[in-house]
């Protein structure tokens, strides 16, 4: 009997420690910045670990010091820029050697709807010289633009190209790989003639994409057509070409009756969640405390997992609403936030 008691004492105090823990891994929203225009994007600079920088959609980049915006902006190229929709100056992103070249780079819809990646430079404290263009791509349609920037761990800036627009991809872009749309596209910004390369292929509006930090995996959020939305992942072990399977597939689900381009790899994709769900358009987030985060723009849902021999484990909801959520972001000392086109930035917690 006193085995049977301690045994069930033991569970107990076992699942106590269990939901504690489950408790403290839940995720919590606090509002850090208000008042900003259209926000769709957050970065940090090497070397400036008090320094956040948000990107409005109508073209605008503003600094915020220890959650105070400064007055003047970084970057203003409002009269060059289309806003609206899925439209705007999209993302931006850091070289790597920012403190010593003060180098960063923008991808924007331009006043004829196109997209443009252009290189700049900064003084260091504002936007100083526009270096030169990296990328034009002609844009069909409106939508489906893309727009994110990231350094890979490989030195290489990555480029998120969606497949053009319309719906279904009607000119067939993302599986044809002499196209740039529908591509994560890689380019090497340190050699003067650009070149420009395809690290993946068959994605319809790859929003939002990041690499994990402490292990280079790559990690897409790709938007879906009516049914379904999907985050794909990329091993840094992969070997090269990621065919993601739009427009042959939905998520993990027939869309189009073809056979898909044989190039590369053909991958499925690790996590998705349905509209019946409510939601409407997955936006990609980033590994944080040894998980993955990402949520729905439409229904403010977040859910985060774990990556366990190339497959999504332990896939939870999380408690934390985000409304709006147009992207997420990382300071420089690694704590995570989560951006609204509400105009608000919120810093996340467990």
């Amino acid at each position: 009997m006193k085995r049977v008691i301690g045994g069930i004492a033991a569970a107990l105090v076992a699942a106590s420690c269990a939901s504690a823990a489950t408790e403290r891994r839940q995720l919590t929203a606090t509002p850090y910045l208000r008042g900003l225009d259209a926000p769709l994007y957050l970065a940090s600079a090497p070397g400036e670990p008090d320094n956040l920088y948000v990107v409005e959609q109508p073209g605008v980049i503003r600094v915020a010091t220890r959650g105070t915006v400064r007055a003047k902006p970084f970057l203003d190229i409002r009269r060059l820029v289309r806003s609206g929709g899925e439209q705007g100056l999209l993302s931006m992103a850091f070289h790597p050697k920012y403190r010593t070249n003060h180098k960063f780079y923008v991808d924007y819809t331009d006043i004829a709807g196109n997209t443009r990646v252009v290189e700049y430079r900064s003084n260091g404290s504002r936007a100083a010289k526009r270096l030169r263009q990296l990328l034009y791509v002609k844009q069909p349609y409106p939508n489906h633009n893309g727009g994110q920037l990231q350094f890979g761990p490989d030195g290489r800036l990555y480029v998120g190209m969606g497949d053009g627009g319309s719906g279904g991809d009607p000119q067939n872009h993302a599986q044809n790989l002499s196209s740039r749309l529908g591509k994560l596209l890689r380019i090497n910004v340190d050699t003067r003639k650009v070149a420009i390369g395809v690290a993946g292929y068959g994605l319809r509006n790859p929003w939002r994409f990041s690499f994990d930090k402490a292990t280079g995996d790559l990690y897409i959020g790709d938007v879906g057509q009516d049914s379904w939305e999907e985050i794909d992942y990329t091993p840094r072990s992969s070997p090269g070409l990621e065919n993601y399977g739009w427009d042959v597939f939905e998520g993990k689900h027939d869309y189009e009756s073809k056979s898909p381009n044989p190039a590369g790899r053909l991958v499925a994709p690790v996590a998705e969640y349905s509209h019946s769900e409510g939601g409407c358009s997955v936006t990609g987030g980033y590994v944080w405390n040894g998980r993955y985060y990402y949520g729905d723009y439409c229904s403010g849902n977040v859910w985060s997992l774990k990556m366990s021999g190339g497959k999504a484990t332990d896939v939870q909801l999380e408690a934390a609403k985000l409304p709006s959520l147009s992207s997420w972001g990382l300071d420089g000392r690694g704590n995570l936030y989560a951006v609204s086109l509400d105009g608000v930035v919120y810093r996340l917690s467990l």
